[in-house]
């Protein structure tokens, strides 16, 4: 039996990959350099109804924000779709690295950032487990809870 491509993948878990928005500023949304497809890190969609900036730990719970962090592995996977036209180019992800704006006493970053891993997982099986880094930080840019870089090995 051949293995599932990742945009059936997608189909059957009922998820619709975002629009891909241009990067605010004098970078690219990813470079594709050899075989490896480096993708610039992403936040979580900024919600309307936050008056404050979502501070995990404070104003938004670890859970929350590991729904935000499937959220940015959506348009991380948009921004693979868009830069290799097709999902099952992608050999491996290799690398990710999860940024997670919260409180200093926060301690739960893997659990956050797992949101992000295991959606590659679900999406792409074996070809999604990565090495990886779920770090705190103090701030991100534009409010964002949670922002997610990744490192993709492409097959020609």
């Amino acid at each position: 039996m051949s293995a599932m491509a990742p945009e059936q993948r997608l189909q059957r878990l009922g998820l619709v990959l975002p629009t891909v928005s241009a990067p605010r500023g004098n970078f690219d949304a990813y470079v594709l350099d050899g075989n490896t497809l480096y993708l610039s890190g992403k936040g979580s969609p900024l919600r309307n109804d936050m008056v404050v900036v979502p501070k995990v730990g404070r104003e938004i719970s670890a859970d929350e924000a590991r729904q935000h962090a499937r959220e940015v592995g959506l348009q991380l996977i948009a921004t693979m779709q868009a830069a290799l036209g097709d999902l099952s180019r992608v050999r491996r992800v290799v690398k990710l690295l999860g940024m997670v704006n919260a409180t200093p006493d926060f301690m739960q970053h893997t659990e956050v950032i797992n949101g992000c891993s295991d959606l590659l997982v679900e999406v792409f099986g074996d070809a999604g487990r990565h090495a990886r880094s779920a770090v705190g930080v103090g701030s991100l840019p534009r409010g964002f809870a949670v922002e997610i870089e990744a490192v993709v090995s492409i097959k020609d």
